[in-house]
C-alpha cells in the first residue's frame, strides 16, 4: 500500500474517531438536557392537577391562574442563574456548570414531591411550591445556555444547525416525555380524583431520579475544546465585564428570542391549559392532542436544522416571522371554536410548522454571536431576560385575557405583536452562518 493510501487510510480513521466522539458528546448533554426540561415541564403538564393542592377557597380558573403566576416567577430566577452557572462556564468549564444545575434541579423536584398541601400546612403550601418554582429556574436558566453552548462547540462547522435542531429535540422531548408520563398515570395507574390528591406527586419524584441518572453522565463529559483554547489564551479574565463589550449582539439576542419564546411557550405549556378550558376537550383528549403536536414539533427540528446548514439561519427565521405575523390570530381563534381533536391536533401542528423556524436554529444562532470567552453567558443571559418578560409570562397573560378583561382573543393579538417584533430584527440581521465567531475565543 503506498504512503499515500495509507495517509488517506488514517485521516478517515481519524474523521471517524472524531465525529464518534463528538456525536457521544452531544448526545450526553442533550440527553440530561432532555431530563432538566422534563422537570421543568412536569410542572406545567401537572398543573391541572396540583393547582387545587396548594390554592384554597377559590374557583378552578383562578387556581390555574395562581399556578401559572407561581410558573411565570420560576422565569423571574432564570437571568441569575445564566449569570451564575454561564461565569462558571465560562471561567471553570462547560462540564462542571452543566453537572451543578442539574444538581439544583433534582432538589426542586424533591421539594415540590414532599410539600404537603393546603390543607396540612396552610400558606407555607403555595410559599415551598413557589421557592421551588424559583430554584427551577435558576437551574433552568444556566442549562439554557450552557448546554447550548456546549452544544455548538462540539458540533461539527458544517452541521450546527443540524445538531441545533437535535438540541432542540430533546427540549420538547422533556415535555413529550411529562405529557407521556401524564397520558400513563391516566390510562393505566390513576383516576382523576387520585391523581388531583397524591398521583400528581409521582412525576416529581420520578424528575428527580432522572436528574441524578443526568449528572452521572455529565460528570464524565469532555470538556470542549473551544474553552480549552480560550482559556490558553486569557489565563485572568472576568467574564462579565468581558460580556458588556458584546452590548450590541446582546441586544440583537433579545430581539430574535421575543416572538420566538412567545409562540413557544403559547403552544407548548399554555396549550394544555387551552384546550382542557377553551376548547373544552376532554382529559384525555387534551393530552393526546398535546403529545401528538409534540410529536410533530421534535420531528420537525432537524430538518429544519439540516435545511439552516444548507440556505442560511436568516431566510428560516424571517420565514417564521412573516408566517407567524400572518397566521398566529387564525390557528389560535380556529383551534379556540373547533370541538374536533382531530382538527385542534392539526392545526397545532401546522403552528409547529411554523415556529420550528425558530425553535430549531435558536441554540446555534446565539452561538455564533459570541468568542467562546463570553459564549455561555452571551448566549444565556439576554435570552433568559426575554424569556422571564415574554415567555414565561404566557400563561399569565392568557389567563388575565380570558379570567379578568373576559378577551381572549385580545391574548392572540398580543401573541402576534410579540413575533412582528421579532421579524423586525430578522430582516436586519445578519446571517450568522456567514459572520460565525465560533471559531473566535476572545
Amino acid at each position: 500500500m503506498s504512503t499515500t493510501a495509507v495517509n488517506e487510510a488514517s485521516d478517515l480513521l481519524h474523521d471517524a474517531a472524531d465525529m464518534r466522539r463528538r456525536v457521544k458528546a452531544i448526545l450526553i448533554g442533550s440527553t440530561g438536557n432532555l431530563i432538566e426540561w422534563y422537570d421543568v415541564y412536569v410542572f406545567a403538564a401537572f398543573q391541572l392537577y396540583f393547582a387545587g393542592a396548594f390554592f384554597k377557597g377559590v374557583s378552578p380558573d383562578r387556581q390555574q391562574l395562581f399556578a401559572s403566576v407561581v410558573f411565570a416567577l420560576g422565569f423571574i430566577a432564570r437571568p441569575f442563574g445564566s449569570i451564575l452557572f454561564g461565569a462558571i462556564a465560562d471561567k471553570h468549564g462547560r462540564r462542571n456548570s452543566l453537572t451543578a444545575s442539574v444538581l439544583l434541579m433534582c432538589l426542586c423536584s424533591l421539594i415540590i414531591a414532599c410539600t404537603p398541601s393546603a390543607d396540612s400546612i396552610g400558606l407555607w403550601a403555595p410559599a415551598l411550591l413557589t421557592l421551588a418554582r424559583l430554584l427551577q429556574g435558576l437551574s433552568q436558566g444556566g442549562e439554557y445556555g450552557t448546554s447550548a453552548t456546549y452544544l455548538s462547540e462540539m458540533s461539527h462547522p458544517d452541521h450546527r444547525g443540524f445538531y441545533s435542531g437535535v438540541w432542540y429535540m430533546t427540549l420538547l422531548g422533556g415535555q413529550l416525555l411529562a405529557l407521556v408520563t401524564l397520558l400513563i398515570l391516566q390510562k393505566v395507574f390513576l383516576t382523576p380524583e387520585q391523581l388531583k390528591d397524591w398521583g400528581w406527586r409521582i412525576p416529581f419524584l420520578i424528575g428527580a431520579v432522572l436528574a441524578v441518572y443526568a449528572y452521572w453522565m455529565r460528570r464524565d463529559m469532555h470538556e470542549t475544546s473551544h474553552f480549552k483554547e480560550a482559556s490558553a489564551l486569557t489565563k485572568e479574565r472576568t467574564p462579565l465585564r468581558e460580556l458588556m463589550k458584546h452590548w450590541k449582539a446582546l441586544l440583537i439576542v433579545v430581539g430574535v428570542t421575543i416572538g420566538g419564546t412567545s409562540a413557544f411557550y403559547t403552544y407548548t405549556t399554555y396549550m394544555q391549559k387551552f384546550l382542557k378550558l377553551s376548547v373544552k376537550l376532554t382529559d384525555d383528549q387534551t393530552t393526546m392532542v398535546s403529545a401528538a403536536s409534540l410529536i410533530v414539533a421534535v420531528l420537525l427540528q432537524p430538518i429544519y436544522g439540516a435545511l439552516s446548514d444548507k440556505i442560511g439561519r436568516k431566510p428560516l427565521l424571517i420565514y417564521f416571522g412573516v408566517m407567524g405575523t400572518l397566521c398566529t390570530y387564525w390557528l389560535l381563534s380556529t383551534i379556540q371554536t373547533t370541538r374536533d381533536p382531530w382538527m385542534a391536533f392539526l392545526l397545532i401542528a401546522a403552528a409547529w410548522a411554523i415556529v420550528s423556524g425558530y425553535t430549531s436554529i435558536t441554540a446555534v444562532i446565539k452561538a455564533e454571536m459570541f468568542p467562546t470567552s463570553v459564549r455561555a453567558m452571551g448566549v444565556g443571559i439576554p435570552y433568559a431576560f426575554t424569556v422571564a418578560l415574554f415567555g414565561g409570562t404566557v400563561d399569565g397573560i392568557a389567563q388575565y385575557f380570558k379570567t379578568e378583561l373576559k378577551w381572549e382573543e385580545g391574548f392572540y393579538w398580543y401573541a402576534t405583536a410579540c413575533i412582528f417584533i421579532s421579524l423586525i430584527t430578522y430582516l436586519l440581521l445578519p446571517d450568522t452562518k456567514k459572520t460565525s465567531r465560533m471559531e473566535h475565543h476572545i
